[in-house]
């Protein structure tokens, strides 16, 4: 509460930010036609259809045409051939109304933005500022704008060099500001510097405070399953199914869930788990805006288990699939965690008698419910593994205290009473730490494995 003034000045109007009114869209796409650039699992067609899904995500914003342009080498400086280049910038000056032109390329520099808008006459967004925008508009908590604005670092960096070099060029060479020996350039630097400094200080805030509720939440012993996809896959709706919250609201949007968000489920056992719905991934998404969003991903890590959900109805499913696994290795996970993970082959309501061809991958309808008794019990089955829980058969003496120590200590299935000798037995979930408890406790208590 002491930070709220200088936090709210962080979490201020970004000057990257296109504005609030509408903008009307031409999408244009560099086909790679040849090369290590171009991508086998995709084609021209399937990225420009997820570019148009990307700029319907946001509000006001329009796609007046979608071009694709064959290219060699996309990385150049006016990233088409001449003839190619000269063409575009006749067919979008025609466009009615065009404000902008959305680059279907992971990032391109702010010297090409700055030529390719003094060519097309109007403003250039490439997918990490697409992107970005997107994480703007949806992120709701204090985390996941620190995160936006951590994000937005490198490209105020890259226009800030873009600036001095124009004002160089203006006015012949480096100025010192007001005697204070510092260039222009310096200045600006040093205070995107302390800028970037105080928002990974807030974000360590909060991943402390975070740490500190995992730590809780650890002591209760209650298993934690991470689901992950790539964006739009269905993981909210899954999470809503296998819990039947019925305030959790899913959004058909590109990257609707932005924050890490936790939610209390049971398996066929009784056992309480949380199921923790996490970031959408995206294919050509900049290393540092996935880094960004690190202190969000790391909730993953200390998961016991993770969910991949996939739409296996996309026509670049295996992509999707490639995508998301290549995130995941990027973050460090324990192999363990990799090693378990359940693949959930989303919305098969949509294919007629669909079977898995992956080993061991579960056929659901999150929408439907389909499937979700087989997913839970895979779920409940490695949850088991992984936490080194045991289910027991317990014999407990009703006059003592042992019945109620363990629906306080461990997860209590059922109770068959047999009252000729005032004994119950009881079957548990039970932790290996508190199961080593009740030994000590109640060691003339018989035990029975289950």
């Amino acid at each position: 509460e002491e930070d709220e003034p200088e936090l709210e000045e962080l979490l201020g109007l970004s000057p990257l930010a296109p504005g609030p009114g509408p903008q009307r869209v031409a999408i244009v796409h560099p086909a790679v036609k040849w090369g290590p650039k171009k991508s086998p699992l995709t084609t021209a067609e399937l990225q420009i259809v997820e570019a148009i899904a990307l700029v319907d995500t946001l509000q006001n914003w329009t796609v007046l045409d979608k071009i694709i342009v064959p290219t060699k080498n996309p990385n150049k400086k006016f990233v088409f051939g001449k003839g190619n280049f000269q063409a575009l910038a006749e067919k979008i000056k025609k466009l009615p109304h065009v404000t902008a032109v959305f680059l279907n390329v992971e990032r391109i520099s702010s010297l090409t933005k700055k030529e390719l808008e003094g060519a097309w006459g109007v403003k250039v967004f490439d997918r990490y500022t697409v992107v970005l925008h997107i994480f703007r508009c949806n992120a709701r908590t204090k985390e996941a704008k620190l995160q936006v604005a951590l994000a937005e670092i490198p490209l105020l960096r890259s226009n800030l060099k873009n600036e001095v070099s124009q004002r160089d060029q203006q006015r012949g060479g480096s100025r010192y500001i007001m005697g204070s020996g510092e260039t222009f350039l310096e200045t600006q630097n040093r205070v995107l510097k302390e800028r970037e400094l105080k928002i990974r200080n807030a974000l360590e805030k909060l991943r402390r405070k975070r740490s500190l509720l995992r730590t809780q939440r650890r002591k209760c012993e209650f298993p934690t399953v991470s689901v992950m996809g790539y964006t739009n896959c269905g993981k909210t709706t899954l999470i809503k199914a296998l819990t039947g919250e019925a305030g959790l609201q899913p959004r058909d949007h590109l990257f609707a869930t932005l924050d890490i968000t936790a939610h209390a489920g049971s398996l066929p056992s009784h056992l309480a788990v949380i199921y923790v719905d996490t970031i959408g991934f995206l294919t050509d998404l900049p290393h540092n805006l996935v880094e960004s969003f690190s202190a969000t991903l790391e909730e993953v890590a200390y998961s016991d288990l993770i969910v991949h959900v996939r739409d296996i109805t996309h026509p670049e499913t295996i992509l999707q699939k490639a995508t998301v696994l290549s995130v995941l290795r990027n973050l460090n996970l324990p192999s363990h965690l990799l090693d378990s993970m359940i693949e959930v082959h989303n919305k098969v309501d949509l294919i007629e008698r669909y079977k898995p061809t992956e080993e061991n991958a579960l056929a659901i309808s999150a929408l439907h419910g389909h499937g979700l008794e087989e997913l839970k019990q895979e779920i409940e089955r490695k949850i088991l593994t992984a936490t080194g829980k045991k289910i027991l058969t317990l014999n407990v003496n009703l006059e003592g205290p042992q019945l109620s120590w363990l629906y306080k200590e461990a997860t209590v299935q059922e109770v068959e009473v047999m009252p000729e000798d005032g004994t119950a037995r009881v079957k548990v979930i039970i932790s290996s730490s508190a199961f080593g408890r009740y030994k000590n406790l109640f060691p003339k208590s018989k035990i029975f494995m289950s």
